[in-house]
């Protein structure tokens, strides 16, 4: 191995290093000057010696993602732990639609996206979480829409519209989108249809579609989750704890066990 190839090598490897934020600032120095002295470095011991190249650089992105992934997941724990001490607290208002007990010890919040097809998989964790502690928990729906689903604010609307007239319909009506989503590609004239199936008064609908309550309603919801760093669907708190996308059940019953062992709720 020629000394260019040497020198190489350490580059490379401080370059991944230094994408896994273990060096320090004099390494980073050094491997800036010896570029800066002699350029040809790269190049040349690449043409001489590419397969050492690539298995030396493949060796060490490998360390290198690997350390990065045990950082992140350091991270994720940290986090987690914090949020049992000092939980999200979302807005519960005096006119909220909420499925089950409205004193239950478990809260389960959700900012969500109809068109979103992992909303779907939340759909069916929350049904699954809402049989599982039948009575002992709370779901409040909340709405996220997603700027590049088409049919999600719109969907969204109807469901504020709906719910202005009655909670029963407006669940029925989120019931119905969800467990046949795909039929959102048929815009309003599906959204019609499932609003006149569920009784909603048509012609108060179409007035409370675009007035200030529904879009105010909308808006503050996704402000909310803005603000708990919600920026895709869908995403939960329970009890205050977030949890950003699509886990299955199993996930949430993990918290609700960490919850109780830590004298959170009493179930």
């Amino acid at each position: 191995m020629d000394m260019k190839f040497s020198k190489l090598l350490v580059l490379c490897l401080g370059t991944v290093l230094l994408a896994s934020c273990t060096s320090d600032e004099k390494m980073k120095q050094q491997m800036t000057k010896l570029l800066q002295e002699d350029p040809k470095i790269l190049t040349e011991a690449i043409e001489k010696h590419p397969a050492e190249f690539i298995t030396a650089l493949q060796n060490a992105a490998k360390n290198a993602q690997e350390e990065m992934g045990k950082k992140r997941e350091e991270d994720e724990k940290k986090k987690l732990e914090e949020s049992f001490d000092k939980p999200l607290v979302a807005e519960i208002r005096s006119d909220e639609a909420i499925r089950g007990p409205k004193d239950a010890p478990l809260t389960l919040v959700e900012y969500s996206d109809f068109e979103c097809p992992f909303c779907s998989r939340g759909y069916a964790t929350v049904n699954d979480l809402m049989k599982k502690y039948n009575g002992k928990i709370r779901f409040i729906y909340k709405h996220l829409p997603l700027s590049f689903h088409e049919q999600a604010m719109i969907s969204a609307q109807y469901y504020e519209a709906i719910r202005l007239q009655n909670e029963q319909k407006a669940w029925q009506f989120h019931d119905e989108i969800f467990m046949n989503q795909a039929k959102l590609k048929n815009g309003t004239a599906f959204l019609d249809a499932s609003a006149k199936k569920v009784g909603a008064d048509m012609a108060k609908l179409k007035k409370d579609l675009n007035s200030d309550a529904v879009k105010n309603r909308i808006a503050a919801d996704m402000k909310e989750a803005a603000d708990f760093g919600m920026q895709g669907t869908p995403g939960f708190l329970l009890n205050g704890v977030p949890v950003r996308g699509a886990y299955p059940a199993e996930y949430f019953v993990t918290l609700v066990d960490e919850l109780v062992k830590r004298g959170k709720v009493k179930l």
